[in-house]
């Protein structure tokens, strides 16, 4: 067995990750050159041009990644909850002292360089949720648990909202995929995709009249999903007693069918509050099963009909009365509610830049949608589209499969972590890398609502590179040693 002190971790660092990671770099690179230079600049290594910066960036990156894998890896579990409140004192004060660029105070100045301590938070709110998960006797089926560990990932969301930084806060969402994985109740899980599918199709359909009611189509069947969200919920949670899911499922059948039938035939009326008093009769159901028989399910079953009813209601007064203008304006034109060329012209001006570029693109250097600047944000946020443009759907698709080999790469490392506290962190950076790459290229490609959130090794900037980089040669650092003899 090697002692500590004499042990090398260089030759267990995980080479396809290291590929991959070069690779990623490489191709991002050219990409920022693709987005910054105009036609007929070649000058990519001027510390005055985005590129030479960048590859700055990139050198310092590397730099980075080699101090870490040299570090003792045991201080990274000893110092996690040190780390992890270092960053949120520097979240907490950022606002007060960063400059406002574009109605956001995230990032801090230092001398020529700016950086953003968001990104760095992910890493140290990793670590510190790692330490908290890898206790002895640490399970999240046990709600005390659970609400510890949501409380240390929702600190830094809230810290972040405070910096008016919205896209950078809803990454931390991406560790709930490792509460997954760690136990965390896959009806959590249910519930927020639950809120997902009510907020789309309630706004979305908002607008649509229902035949024959004085209803709309959006309100009617979000109500309708929960009626059926609910039985399914009775059913599934509690199966020695089907009958009770039969009943409401039929009943609720015959009531829905009554109420259109009197709307359409009778007198038109809005058939929604009908709904509702349904939805009351069948909260008072569970809930008299509940005093009878006190098994909780009937209870958080009731409750989940109740709050979805009132996150419906919620999210109509929160999109036209909490959101900003602008944030309320690019959901509407994501979800066609709003047809308007200037809300909607970043991602339009994304979708003609990656669409001209045909099947193998126009070269490099040679986008000429990237070149005339008709994309806004090219070189950071919507980068991609200058892929799509300059090396078309073969190039784009080649990106693709190297985030997606990074991913199952990062997926098998982590399953094989011997430790609680590594298999969590690497979960923790699959998850932010995962969630970073699915919302940027769906937003590019008009999939996603535009909430700015880079592409990891592509985008033009330190912090985001940096703080990828730091999350990745730790867990390389984490896994290596594992190895130890």
């Amino acid at each position: 067995m090697q002692s500590r002190s004499n042990f090398n971790p260089l030759p267990h660092v995980d080479g396809v990750v290291i590929a991959l990671f070069v690779v990623l770099l490489v191709c991002g690179w050219l990409s920022v050159c693709g987005a910054s230079h105009e036609f007929g600049d070649t000058d990519f290594f001027s510390w005055g041009s985005r590129t030479g910066k960048q590859l700055a960036w990139i050198g310092l990156s590397v730099a980075l990644g080699a101090t870490i894998l040299m570090l003792d890896d045991r201080y990274l579990d000893t110092f996690a909850d040190f780390f992890y409140w270092t960053m949120m004192l520097v979240l907490l004060v950022t606002p007060f002292i960063a400059h406002d660029i574009k109605g956001s105070r995230s990032w801090i100045s230092l001398g020529p360089v700016s950086l953003q301590p968001a990104e760095f938070a992910k890493c140290a709110t990793a670590l510190a949720v790692a330490k908290l998960i890898n206790q002895y006797d640490f399970s999240l089926d046990k709600r005390d648990n659970l609400l510890r560990a949501a409380g240390m990932v929702l600190l830094p969301f809230a810290l972040i909202v405070l910096q008016k930084e919205t896209g950078s806060a809803l990454v931390y969402l991406a560790f709930f995929l490792m509460f997954y994985r760690e136990g965390m109740p896959g009806c959590i899980l249910f519930v927020a995709l639950s809120a997902v599918i009510y907020f789309v199709v309630g706004i979305r359909y908002s607008l649509t009249p229902l035949p024959l009611t004085t209803s709309d189509v959006g309100e009617f069947t979000v109500l309708l999903l929960i009626w059926l969200f609910t039985v399914g919920m009775l059913r599934i949670y509690c199966p020695k007693e089907p009958e009770h899911a039969r009943r409401l499922l039929l009943i609720g059948a015959l009531w829905h069918i009554g109420l259109y039938l009197v709307s359409a035939f009778i007198v038109p009326f809005d058939i929604a509050w009908g709904q509702l008093l349904w939805l009351l009769f069948v909260v008072c159901y569970l809930a008299f099963f509940w005093l009878g028989t006190r098994l909780q399910r009937y209870l958080l079953i009731a409750l989940f009909a109740m709050g979805s009813a009132t996150f419906l209601y919620l999210s109509d007064y929160g999109l036209n009365h909490v959101l900003k203008p602008y944030q309320r304006d690019r959901i509407c034109v994501l979800l066609g509610t709003v047809e308007d060329r200037d809300l909607g012209y970043n991602v339009n001006q994304s979708k003609i830049a990656i669409g001209s570029g045909g099947l193998m693109g126009k070269g490099f250097m040679k986008g000429t949608q990237t070149k005339l600047n008709y994309v806004p944000e090219q070189d950071t946020d919507f980068i991609f589209c200058t892929v799509g443009e300059e090396e078309g759907f073969v190039g784009s698709t080649v990106v693709l499969l190297l985030f997606l080999g990074l991913i199952l790469r990062l997926l098998y490392l982590a399953e094989r972590q011997p430790t609680t506290f590594g298999r969590v962190f690497g979960y923790c950076v699959l998850s932010i890398l995962l969630f970073h790459v699915f919302i940027n290229i769906g937003m590019v490609t008009g999939l996603a609502p535009v909430i700015g959130i880079p592409l990891p090794f592509f985008s033009y900037g330190g912090s985001s590179l940096w703080g990828f980089t730091l999350l990745l040669f730790t867990f390389l650092r984490i896994d290596a040693g594992s190895k130890r003899r």
